[in-house]
């Protein structure tokens, strides 16, 4: 179901122009230098093609030969590699340079032959067959970018001077036949047609953690994983170009600028439509919004994204009927293979609907300077330490995005790091209240749900006690105007899990903190509170479970809330 959900992105993309989506054995790379060459075969200049300052430099994208994998082994792409290669240059002191540069030429030589005459072709050969790291070195010795080319190890290729093309392989892209190593023939698992079974299927870059050279989905690298005598990837017969569209399909999701993945954790985050969504609210361009921080230059890009998907599913511009479907795809490393995290597909009026449920549940009251809408990292940065992502346990970013996504409870190990949190810093955030109010509600703890701001009709005990301690600790703060250490933050851990231990304390407490209030008036006010928050609690409960410290944050976050809203 993944291959072919691929594989009919790749068919989709392909079809239309606009996307320059690489054809079959071909793929965008990153080429940071040309070698420039006239059309005796002379060395002319090394062109640099990055862009931008520092350390943001990006070199520009060029089709070129699929690239080869090179897991061991000495191997070379088709007129275009590392410096290693093009040019036997040996930044690395290898002892095998030599036969790295004649692998490169070898593979000219045998899959170019039948145009070997050809303009660009014969210039290449003639470059090659006079020394081209001594024309370079003439020329380029002293200079910044054949030192920083040499450091890096970067890729390089040929270009024509005076020409149009961007590099020769412009002109030579109808003449190079990409030809198919496998001699197999059977069902492909994906198209249901006979074609040649890929053996090894190309490399799946930009899943964080994996390796430089990339990772595969599909791999059977030891005889433990063979059947039948099979070997390799034969053992799923997969067609060659069917594993080319959607590893392509992948990559290009994956992408450095694509619009469609995002990070949770340490779990790559890819997702798309279908078929595209002229004229209507388009949720594979708004998804990562959901998930990722908003920039800096554009704060509200989430909160437009969210009320967006608010307002297409009321006004209809996403059908009920709707078959078009979305996918999402979570990826994390595990050594040379890339493990899949999760899959899921719906409609995409189902996966609104439960991004829209995820939305609502979380809801709550919130400061002024509080977002709007909290973000899948936002939520989990709430919960870890430092509120750093690296610090947030790797399990549950998947399981967070499992259960948006299916419109299930949240996970226990939210819930419960969420605690943690919160009594290790004995400070309840406006993440953290939202993460607690929808983990209880999606539970259905509270009979009607837990609502966004004080419900003075919650009878549950954990909600009045937070209430009380909120109250209590706003009595202190009023005897004492510059106090620095509230009864927070030496009494929430004990009074959110043993009341009966620190309550009575705090009342009694109370009775002097009251005393140095010279206003009547709130005075009064204070007592009445207290007096309906008793009114419900029969008595201190010796201990409060997990469920009941979430009401109990809740209730003070209410409580504190709502002392600070302006009152009609």
């Amino acid at each position: 179901m993944i291959l072919q959900a691929l594989y009919e992105y790749y068919q989709r993309k392909s079809a239309d122009q606009k996307n320059h989506i690489a054809p079959m054995g071909w793929e965008w790379k990153e080429i940071p230098f040309l070698v420039v060459i006239d059309k005796e075969g002379n060395f002319v200049t090394l062109e640099d093609t990055r862009e931008g300052e520092g350390r943001k430099r990006r070199a520009k994208e060029f089709l070129v030969p699929m690239s080869e994998k090179k897991t061991s082994g000495i191997r070379s792409n088709l007129l275009w590699d590392n410096v290693e290669y093009v040019l036997g240059a040996n930044p690395r002191n290898r002892d095998d340079i030599t036969k790295r540069h004649d692998a490169f030429l070898e593979r000219i030589g045998s899959e170019l032959f039948q145009i070997k005459d050809s303009p660009p072709i014969s210039c290449v050969l003639r470059f090659l067959g006079k020394s081209p790291l001594t024309q370079i070195e003439k020329q380029f010795l002293c200079s910044a970018s054949w030192k920083e080319a040499l450091e890096s190890n970067a890729f390089v290729t040929f270009k024509m001077e005076g020409s149009e093309d961007s590099t020769i392989f412009d002109s030579l892209r109808d003449k190079i036949i990409i030809k198919t190593e496998s001699c197999l023939r059977d069902v492909c698992l994906v198209s249901g047609e006979k074609k040649y079974i890929a053996r090894l299927h190309p490399a799946i870059k930009g899943v964080r953690g994996t390796n430089t050279t990339g990772g595969s989905l599909v791999s059977f690298n030891l005889d433990a994983f063979n059947s039948y005598g099979k070997t390799q990837n034969f053992n799923a017969p997969i067609g060659e170009e069917t594993a080319f569209a959607y590893t392509t399909a992948l990559n290009v999701l994956l992408g450095k600028d694509s619009l469609n993945k995002s990070l949770v954790g340490d779990t790559s985050l890819v997702f798309w439509a279908q078929n595209s969504s002229e004229g209507a609210y388009d949720i594979e361009e708004n998804f990562a919004w959901y998930v990722f921080d908003p920039p800096k230059d554009d704060p509200d890009r989430g909160v437009r994204a969210v009320k967006g998907l608010y307002e297409a599913m009321k006004s209809g511009h996403i059908p009920v009927f709707d078959e078009n479907r979305f996918y999402v795809l979570g990826l994390s490393p595990n050594a040379a293979r890339i493990a899949i995290r999760f899959w899921r597909s719906g409609t995409v009026r189902e996966f609104g609907e439960r991004i829209l449920k995820h939305f609502d549940d979380i809801s709550i009251d919130k400061g002024p300077k509080d977002s709007e809408y909290l973000t899948v990292n936002q939520m989990l940065r709430a919960t870890a330490f430092e509120y750093k992502m690296e610090n947030v346990p790797p399990n549950m970013c998947g399981a967070v995005m499992t259960s948006i996504l299916d419109g299930t409870t949240y996970p226990n190990s939210l819930h419960q790091q969420c605690l943690r949190r919160t009594r290790a810093e004995r400070k309840i955030t406006y993440a953290r209240a939202a993460i607690l109010k929808g983990c209880l509600n999606r539970k259905n703890y509270i009979k009607g749900g837990l609502q966004m701001s004080l419900d003075r009709n919650n009878s549950n005990s954990g909600y009045l006690l937070g209430r009380l301690f909120a109250i209590l600790e706003k009595i202190q703060e009023t005897a004492n105007p510059n106090i620095n250490t509230t009864i927070r933050d030496r009494f929430y851990g004990a009074a959110s899990s043993s009341p009966v231990a620190v309550f009575s304390q705090l009342l009694k407490l109370k009775n002097h903190h009251l005393a140095k209030i010279e206003n009547r008036g709130l005075k009064v006010f204070y007592e009445k509170e207290i007096g309906e928050v008793m009114n419900g609690i029969y008595k201190f409960p010796a201990n409060l479970s997990i469920d009941d410290q979430a009401c109990f944050a809740i209730g003070y976050y209410h409580q504190r809330q709502d002392f600070f809203s302006k009152k009609s």
